[in-house]
């Protein structure tokens, strides 16, 4: 058992500015003795709520229910960021030992009769509650019964097996999926064959090559999306093959690795879960407790956008070939994508990277716009260190110097980092534990050059990082009283909103006079750059909302199937994924699904399965806010303050919709979104 001290920056508030856990004292070793320690006090404090002898109220059942789990909250925030941002071999084995017993230990929570028939009574009672409490009360009672705490005792048991080996396979998943990414990482022999790439790729293809044992050669990393950034780029179409096909073997070697039988196991087990609860499948599960409601209207949606954006494809699928003179694989779409780009708009994405230095986009872009829109300020705390030396510390304050929290940016990728990017939160604002401030990070995957080299990003990787930061705006305006509401503790298919309207200001024409200056010269970049990003704002958008509802679509395909339909060979995998896509239109071999079955790191791997539907129900309501913005004059505190006041300090207080609704005076119509996917207006424009 490792000492108290060590334990204390897992399970006790630290004493370091805004509780940052104090992360040099931490030892691997400390992990799992800390929250086998935080799930037994949150235990006893569990047993001390149902042991009460008085009737059960808000405030000797719910209250207390909320502060159980603070060290719990903690301690998992702590690991499980380690677990996604720095896994090493040690992590992944505490990750795989501890997550049963994490499993086992919400159900045991979950599934207690006392603990239910006590939130249960205090529903009954119709207690006077201000209306955060009645929400809580209401989330809570929702959260109880799809976790099964009606169901009777028999099938509790198996609800507990099932949820124990479904984290289990959770785990196994993300790692298998990261050790085939690694074992395939694509090595070149000389950066001849890789031309098109800068000069800062190439240090850092260079650079990774050395890391691994192979000196003066030149080794890229894969990432998460089946479409690889540098496709787009290299001239070679060879190389282009070459790291295509790892991409896509990624998962389905039939090695050690193969994360195929994982998944169809997930989808098998879910089926039962579902079912167990009175669900018909999974996704109905999922969906009855988000803003969509059921499975049919997501479905609805996916397909009513299918057929425009398929159809878009097309049309630039002949117009890639017509450039090429030959037909147009999906390994080299991206590249003559760029092509035809450059052509016909004089765009070249390639030319933007010298006026997007990672500095200036964080300072100037990112960090300016929060600025300019909220009042916010920024100050790097080279005195508070992270979990990785790569990670940088913010402090973020209001305009009037009042504290908000910090925000830790984790930019680089490494082998021990699972792809994409995301937002995680390290400490919630909530004010019944005493916490009014938060903590969050911000994880990318950008390749780290050689040393002495500039970080230039692409135009894909500044849009992640405006992304990822609206996440952590969420995260850090968002106060609630209780922890179960804070930051960003909304439906998954709300949660992305903020995130995807702060990708806005990357292209607003005041962000890019502050920020996109030529990383040597200092000079702003050219105006004909900025107008042919204008022209081309709907260009090869067919592409890009066809592989994302491909991978919606599978999403949906496989959690609406029941038990009995589950494949039971993987070699049925890709008959079924040619299927579900057939049959809205998306079978396009030349576009496949951003995340193919193997890969869906998302759905079988994280919080998003029958979910990833969410960043396009989500978008609905971003293309209506952009819309908004510019009708009342963009980027102003006037603007912010509102948008903060509606949707981004609210947390999971309340129900966002409503407030949304109440706000706007009507409910966000699709047209925005259709005009910026360019999208045919033929599609049915109901109101979302």
């Amino acid at each position: 058992m490792a000492s108290e001290n060590s334990l204390h920056p897992l399970l006790d508030p630290s004493d370091l500015p805004y509780q940052l856990p104090r992360f040099a004292s931490i030892a691997v070793s400390d992990y799992a003795p800390a929250i086998r320690i935080a799930m037994a006090r949150q235990r006893e404090a569990i047993d001390a709520i149902c042991a009460d002898p008085a009737p059960a109220s808000f405030a000797n059942t719910l209250e207390p229910f909320e502060r159980s789990g603070v060290a719990l909250r903690r301690a998992l925030a702590i690991f499980e960021n380690v677990a996604s941002a720095d896994a090493t071999a040690e992590i992944d084995a505490i990750d795989a030992e501890l997550s049963p017993e994490i499993a086992a230990h919400s159900d045991a929570i979950l599934l207690d009769p006392v603990l239910f028939g006590r939130i249960e009574a205090v529903a009954a009672a119709g207690e006077e509650l201000d209306p955060e409490a009645a929400y809580l009360l209401e989330r809570i009672l929702c959260a109880f019964r799809l976790a099964g705490a009606g169901l009777k005792d028999a099938d509790k048991a198996r609800l507990k097996a099932i949820n124990g080996r479904l984290s289990e396979l959770s785990t196994a998943f993300k790692v298998n999926l990261q050790a085939d990414s690694n074992d395939l990482a694509v090595l070149f022999d000389a950066a001849e064959d890789l031309d098109g790439l800068s000069a800062g790729e190439l240090s850092a293809a260079r650079q990774a090559a050395e890391d691994r044992g192979h000196p003066g050669r030149y080794l890229i990393s894969l990432v998460l999306p089946t479409a690889h950034p540098y496709l787009s780029t290299l001239t070679s179409a060879d190389a282009r093959a070459r790291l295509a096909a790892a991409q896509q073997a990624r998962g389905r070697r039939g090695n050690d690795h193969d994360t195929r039988a994982i998944a169809l196991e997930i989808v098998a087990l879910r089926a039962q879960r579902a079912q167990l609860l009175g669900f018909v499948n999974h996704a109905a599960v999922v969906t009855s407790d988000r803003i969509a409601r059921t499975p049919e209207a997501v479905m609805e949606m996916l397909t009513r956008l299918a057929a425009p954006a398929a159809a878009n494809a097309k049309a630039e699928q002949a117009r890639l070939e017509q450039r090429a003179g030959a037909p147009v694989r999906a390994a080299d779409w991206p590249y003559w994508a760029e092509q035809v780009r450059a052509a016909d708009y004089a765009l070249d994405l390639t030319a933007l990277r010298p006026y997007f230095e990672a500095e200036r986009v964080l300072e100037h872009g990112v960090f300016a716009s929060a600025s300019r829109l909220y009042g916010l300020r920024f100050q790097e705390r080279h005195d508070l260190a992270g979990y990785h030396p790569d990670v940088r510390t913010f402090e973020v304050t209001e305009e009037d110097g009042a504290p908000v929290g910090l925000y830790l940016l984790d930019l680089y990728a490494r082998e021990t980092k699972r792809g994409g990017a995301w937002m995680n939160s390290l400490v919630d604002a909530a004010s019944l534990t005493g916490t009014v401030t938060a903590v969050v990070v911000n994880n990318l995957n950008v390749p780290k050059p050689a040393p002495g080299e500039p970080t230039l990003l692409t135009f894909e990787q500044a849009r992640t990082l405006f992304h990822e930061f609206g996440h952590a705006l969420h995260g850090l305006l968002g106060r609630s009283r209780y922890p179960e509401l804070s930051g960003t503790s909304v439906p998954s298919d709300w949660v992305e909103f903020p995130s995807q309207a702060n990708e806005m200001w990357l292209l607003w024409p005041d962000t890019l006079a502050e920020f996109a200056v030529h990383h040597q010269t200092g000079e702003p970049i050219p105006a004909e750059l900025v107008a042919g990003l204008a022209a081309a704002q709907t260009f090869n958008e067919g592409f890009a909302t066809s592989e994302y509802l491909a991978a919606a679509v599978l999403d949906m395909a496989w959690h609406q199937l029941t038990p009995e339909q589950v494949p039971a060979d993987v070699e049925a995998i890709a008959g079924f994924e040619a299927a579900a896509l057939g049959a809205v239109g998306l079978d396009n071999p030349a576009i496949p699904p951003r995340y193919g079955t193997s890969t869906f790191a998302h759905i079988f791997a994280g919080g998003y399965g029958a979910g990833y539907y969410s960043y396009i129900w989500a978008e609905v309501y971003d293309a209506d806010i952009e819309q908004w913005f510019i009708e009342q004059g963009g980027r102003t505190r006037a603007n912010g303050e509102l948008y903060r006041r509606h949707v981004l300090s609210i947390g999971g207080t309340r129900e966002p919709l409503g407030v949304y609704r109440a706000w706007r005076g009507r409910p966000a119509p699709i047209e925005p979104l259709l005009a910026r996917r360019g999208l045919a207006p033929a599609v049915d424009e109901e109101a979302a």
